[in-house]
């Protein structure tokens, strides 16, 4: 496996063949505010045409120790015995589209010697919880599946998928990987404090939530948030919800994306079923780093000392949260996995992947969620 990276500013040119190999694929993502994005995604298929390109807006790249705002993080790779194959699906509606978009990537992507699948989804038109139950619907359990929403900062305006020479919305994009050659790592953690009282979600509709013991949800919401509530939904980041049911035995974590004052309700990235028990969370930064650093550990256990790229998707509010320490979380990644390892990702609006090797891929918000590959 040959691996080449750089990161680019609305001032930096692509050169001329300037990887320096023959890539398998180029892996990109891409801040909502780099202007230039058209142009330079028509470049590169230019100088690759024959290379597969894909990515995601984001809110931060990452690329080595660093996280960038305004850039593209760029990871190019030729595998030598691994094959891919690139699928895409549109999704309008997303609580409508989001399980039959899941099985219909799943459906493209079988085939001898699959692995792994790696899925970018647009971050605003999707039920991400649906997708993931999509996606395992016809599967196998040999097959590995870790990705992750696109994000858009804080701003919650747009998001888009990056899938060869087009920049697109309400799209998922994922790549398939196959050989017996492919060996994958994947950990998925947290490290936010539950607080306050448990509470039952008694109306909701799939990812929207109505009520809880039986008082409006917004109303309550903005109870707990203060002053802040005033930044809705932005400010949501800082509070996400626990949640426990029957499908969940360990608890997972969803955060807001959206609100209604006039229904009184709030959409989150994933289902909150009916009888579900939520708790409020905060942010502690200590833990939040620890919990990137145990994450790091558990992909690297499957894997020992092979691994030689990985892929690091965590939540945006987890960057809210450690603004200036934000690298922190990054470097504490990366001195687990070793400075051999080439890391690329991006801050999401929803982290896809097992929480260990023992567990079922799910939905996350507010995770550290890694992907380790050796060839």
């Amino acid at each position: 496996m040959d691996i080449y990276q750089q990161s680019f500013t609305a001032e930096t040119s692509l050169d001329e063949g300037f990887v320096g190999f023959k890539p398998s694929v180029f892996f990109l993502f891409i801040s909502p505010s780099f202007k230039p994005k058209a142009e330079f995604i028509k470049k590169l298929h230019s100088l690759y045409p024959e290379a597969i390109k894909i990515g995601c807006s984001t809110a931060g790249e990452i690329l080595g120790n660093q996280v960038f705002d305004d850039s593209v993080a760029l990871t190019a790779v030729a595998f030598d015995k691994v094959s891919l194959k690139l699928v895409q699906v549109d999704i309008d509606d997303c609580n409508g589209d989001s399980f039959k978009a899941g099985k219909s990537i799943s459906d493209q992507c079988q085939g001898p010697e699959l692995r792994h699948i790696l899925v970018l989804s647009d971050g605003l038109n999707v039920n991400g919880a649906e997708l993931v139950k999509g996606l395992h619907d016809n599967l196998s359990d040999t097959v590995s599946i870790t990705g992750g929403l696109a994000g858009d900062g804080p701003d919650f305006g747009e998001t888009y998928v990056i899938l060869n020479d087009q920049i697109t919305t309400k799209k998922i994009g994922a790549l398939a990987f196959y050989g017996t050659d492919l060996k994958i790592g994947f950990g998925s953690k947290g490290g936010w404090d539950s607080f306050g009282l448990e509470r039952l979600v008694t109306k909701s509709a799939k990812n929207v939530l109505y009520e809880l013991d039986n008082q409006p949800a917004l109303h309550l919401y903005k109870s707990f948030l203060g002053d802040k509530a005033k930044d809705l939904p932005a400010s949501g980041l800082l509070f996400p919800l626990s949640l426990r049911d029957e499908d969940n035995k360990t608890p997972v974590v969803r955060t807001i994306l959206a609100v209604n004052e006039e229904e009184q309700s709030l959409t989150f990235a994933g289902n909150i079923p009916e009888g579900a028990y939520v708790r409020l969370m905060k942010a502690n930064v200590d833990r939040i780093i620890n919990g990137a650093e145990k994450s790091a550990i558990i992909s690297k256990d499957v894997m020992g000392d092979d691994c030689q790229l990985a892929f690091l998707i965590s939540c945006v509010g987890r960057r809210l949260v450690m603004k200036q320490l934000v690298e922190e979380e990054v470097e504490a990644v990366n001195e687990v996995l070793g400075k051999h390892v080439m890391t690329t990702g991006f801050y999401s609006y929803g982290e896809i992947a097992p929480f260990d090797k023992f567990t079922p891929c799910a939905l996350h918000n507010q995770t550290m969620t890694i992907t380790t590959f050796a060839e």
